[in-house]
């Protein structure tokens, strides 16, 4: 029986070509998996590692925080695509995203997409009558999965280097932009790329084979849900 049709949103931030950049060659497999158990889905591709999304000025804040039925032509034009953007992520169900560790942090075109994907009215409303907790996220329902590449390791929680995450934190907290909760998430990781050594080959072998694992997984998942 043929289940209904997902859409997967493929993202690549990685500023490395296909064959020198771990984190293309994880989402690549990530979805090449995907389709070879679900053909009748679809993939929406945003390669924001070759084209970077321009980051946000004031024109653009001030446009985004304009009531729609006040906005002017400019205004509109300035928002073109970032709603582009947004709208992608609403016909999502799964977020495929390749996220390298970038100076211990989010890639410079990763952050300009999250910056332009936060729009007031779309993907989270404010409100001050909640208290202390105003931001509440519009979307909800999907899932991500963040393929990446770090040129140490030791980052996970507990690890030598943990303190010095900001990549896995920051996308965690900005999630809820995306429609997704925080048990929705699953990171992948290769580690040790600049040792070049055993360790660097076993971590990118145990990468492989989970993002074979996890894919299976939640394909499955959509089966049953179905």
């Amino acid at each position: 029986m043929m289940t209904a049709a997902q859409i997967l949103l493929h993202i690549d931030a990685s500023a490395q070509l296909e064959e020198r950049s771990h984190t293309r060659k994880l989402t690549s497999s990530f979805i090449e998996r995907w389709m070879s158990q679900r053909p009748q889905d679809h993939v929406i591709r945003r390669d924001i590692g070759r084209s970077p999304i321009p980051a946000i000025d004031q024109n653009r804040i001030t446009a985004a925080f304009t009531r729609p039925e006040d906005r002017t032509s400019s205004m509109v034009e300035r928002l073109a695509l970032s709603d582009q953007l947004v709208d992608e992520v609403i016909a999502s169900d799964i977020i495929v995203m390749g996220a390298p560790m970038y100076n211990y942090g989010v890639p410079t075109a990763l952050k300009g997409w999250i910056d332009q994907i936060a729009r007031i009215g779309r993907t989270f409303s404010f409100d001050l009558d909640r208290g202390d907790v105003p931001i509440e996220p519009v979307l909800s329902g999907k899932t991500l999965v963040i393929l990446s590449a770090r040129g140490e390791f030791g980052f996970d929680p507990g690890g030598m280097r943990a303190h010095m995450n900001a990549l896995d934190p920051a996308l965690a907290a900005c999630a809820h932009y995306f429609g997704v909760a925080r048990e929705d998430i699953h990171t992948i990781t290769i580690e040790y790329q600049e040792f070049k050594d055993e360790r660097y080959r076993c971590s990118v072998a145990q990468a492989e084979a989970a993002v074979s694992t996890l894919a299976d997984q939640l394909a499955a998942q959509e089966q049953r849900a179905a």
